[in-house]
């Protein structure tokens, strides 16, 4: 309803109360600009119901008599969640057409199987903090080295010379703000605890020069996070430390995402010709990802959502 509509509530409530008074039905709507069924239908609600009959009404049909019958609809969930089927299969199963199938499932909530959880085919529950550091996704990634005069990228697979030992691996440590998404992260030689201990503690350090205090850090089950160095330097900050169940990433799901996301947009968007090329360009690439890059999730920059002075990014 737009703001300068004849009948808002209030112009309804006016309407009645000018009829109550015993003027005639038709002077009142034609002053409102009105036809009389309408005057009449209004003041008629507010006879049997009186205020709240003023409020508009859901269009919705109290009953369907076509809808699909629940029988029917308990086996097209129960395809969906054990066998994941699409609608065109399922369909195909019931004796059913793809469109009902669909439709069916649009309103339990399973049209997407990005949304279900593969091993159990429940829903995954999603969330998000309501201030940034309330919950900061922590994790690691081993990532291959780019050897000397680019890998098989730059020369093809059947090119690559034939080394008995690879370029090593790279750890890339993350840290990513559950509220936000503002994300940190470095290329650090190991995983062992006293890497993520130092990691860990300049991190904290990076989400307080953006004026984020961090209350919680949730990581996995690996060995370096699970000791008392790593639990301690996050207690020491006034922290609580979350480890999530095992065999469960997605729910250490941001920073899952996060992984996947520097993979193919700085790890893997070009050839490299070497290792430290690659390694020089992450660091304007976390510019750009916190800074400049649209966030479907967040509707903006992940800086967006950061509380801090005006004008202090660029």
């Amino acid at each position: 309803m737009h703001g300068n509509a004849r009948l808002t509530p209030v112009g309804r409530l006016t309407l009645v109360m000018r009829i109550e008074s015993g003027r005639p039905v038709a002077h009142v709507a034609a002053e409102m600009g009105i036809s009389r069924p309408t005057a009449y239908k209004w003041w008629r609600r507010w006879q049997v119901d009186g205020e709240a009959g003023l409020i508009d009404r859901s269009s919705r049909p109290q009953t369907c008599p076509h809808r699909t019958p629940a029988e029917l609809e308990s086996a097209i969930e129960d395809l969906r969640r054990t066998l994941k089927l699409g609608p065109v299969r399922i369909g195909a199963r019931l004796g059913v057409p793809a469109s009902t199938v669909h439709r069916v499932l649009c309103r339990l909530g399973l049209n997407r199987l990005a949304w279900m959880d593969r091993p159990t085919g429940e829903v995954i529950r999603r969330y998000e903090r309501d201030e940034p550091g309330e919950l900061v996704h922590v994790d690691i990634k081993k990532l291959g080295r780019v050897p000397d005069g680019g890998g098989w990228r730059v020369h093809g697979r059947e090119n690559r010379p034939n080394r008995k030992r690879g370029p090593g691996w790279d750890f890339i440590h993350s840290a990513v703000d559950d509220r936000s998404r503002v994300a940190y992260s470095e290329i650090l030689p190991d995983e062992k605890a006293d890497t993520c201990v130092a990691f860990w503690q300049r991190a904290r350090a990076f989400y307080a020069e953006l004026g984020i205090t961090v209350t919680g850090v949730m990581t996995d089950n690996a060995k370096a996070y699970l000791c008392d160095r790593f639990q301690n330097a996050i207690t020491e900050g006034g922290a609580r430390h979350w480890s999530i169940p095992p065999y469960s990433p997605q729910i250490n799901g941001k920073v899952e995402r996060f992984n996947r996301t520097f993979l193919e947009e700085w790890a893997y968007v070009k050839p490299w010709p070497d290792n430290t090329t690659r390694t020089a360009a992450l660091d304007d690439w976390l510019h750009l990802y916190n800074h400049h890059r649209h966030h479907t999730a967040v509707g903006g920059p992940p800086i967006s959502r950061v509380n801090d002075l005006p004008g202090h990014y660029t």
